[in-house]
């Protein structure tokens, strides 16, 4: 079983006290996004985990804890988003230089293989045009030369709750280019960044897209993916597609431990949370100690031991 934690909402950086809580006990409770009042039993016990993949815009909380994590066995990589955006689209967020000191530093740790750069989603605008990315990805793949072996880039989906908000910033001044993902434009973009990141040694992929971006060397790829796993590990795990996600999603069948509407970071284009100020109120009613991330009670408890996944 392959541990996602989490698309749904930050771990590293806002729930890592939990997380380790829950390592320590060896399982955790998930309630179904779907229906809270069914709550999922997820083993944590390193013997029946093949790999942690952590996704993660600011995981420095979590460093203290890594040497835990591997002494206690389990294997983990992170999935770790690194824009440069200006602070209306990205607003609870660090400066960019100290995530990028996080990121050099949880390398030095762990390694290369095992630090993604996430380069996503990519938005058209009036204040982050074309050549506003083609500067950004080249400064920052500097920045990030020889801490990283693969980056994965995505354009933005304008989904209901994303263009609401989105359109709220276009009160303020901003102007999105909702059709640039099928355009020319973003075909020559792409095709500058698969050149940028082949100059610094860096295996770039394609998260989830509808255009095929095979015509300017770039594969679509999987974001949880048996082949690094098995690459850094020696494993043998084989693939198995991920019913749970998108269609256009490639991923490997994992179990993610995460809620939605728990992340405050307030990133204006995230696709998790659909109400900041319900995730605000859920990241203040949680508690560190409890088995879920949020809204878990007592009651519930015989309700999960039939629910055992391992």
């Amino acid at each position: 079983m392959i541990i996602s934690a989490s698309r749904r909402t930050d771990i590293p950086a806002l729930y890592s006290r939990w997380f380790m809580n829950r390592i320590r006990a060896g399982w955790c409770l998930v309630p179904n996004p779907l229906n809270a009042k069914q709550v999922l039993y997820v083993s944590l016990r390193p013997q029946e985990v093949d790999a942690i993949i952590f996704w993660s815009k600011n995981p420095l909380p979590i460093l203290p804890h890594l040497k835990e994590l591997s002494r206690r066995g389990f294997r983990y990589y992170f999935q770790f988003t690194l824009n440069d955006y200006p602070r209306e689209l990205e607003p609870h967020l660090p400066s960019l230089e100290e995530r990028l000191e996080t990121f050099l530093n949880l390398s030095r740790r762990i390694g290369p293989l095992r630090v993604v750069w996430r380069y996503d989603p990519i938005i058209i605008s009036n204040r982050t045009h074309f050549e506003f990315h083609r500067k950004k990805f080249s400064w920052i793949a500097e920045k990030l030369k020889g801490a990283t072996s693969r980056v994965v880039i995505s354009t933005v989906h304008f989904y209901q709750k994303t263009d609401r908000r989105l359109s709220q910033l276009e009160k303020k001044g901003f102007s999105f280019d909702r059709r640039a993902g099928y355009s020319a434009e973003m075909i020559d973009l792409i095709g500058e960044l698969v050149a940028i990141a082949r100059k610094r040694n860096l295996e770039i992929f394609t998260c989830a897209e509808e255009h095929n971006f095979r015509k300017v060397g770039i594969l679509p790829g999987r974001c949880v993916d048996e082949h690094l796993l098995n690459r850094i590990w020696a494993l043998n795990l084989r693939y198995k597609k991920d019913p749970g996600q998108r269609e256009l999603c490639l991923c490997m069948l994992s179990r993610d431990i995460g809620i939605n509407d728990t992340c405050i970071h307030g990133c204006s284009y995230c696709y998790s949370t659909r109400d900041c100020a319900l995730a605000r109120r859920r990241y203040e009613e949680h508690d560190p100690a409890s088995p879920a991330i949020w809204n878990y009670s007592k009651p519930l408890e015989s309700k999960v031991s039939s629910s055992h996944h391992g």
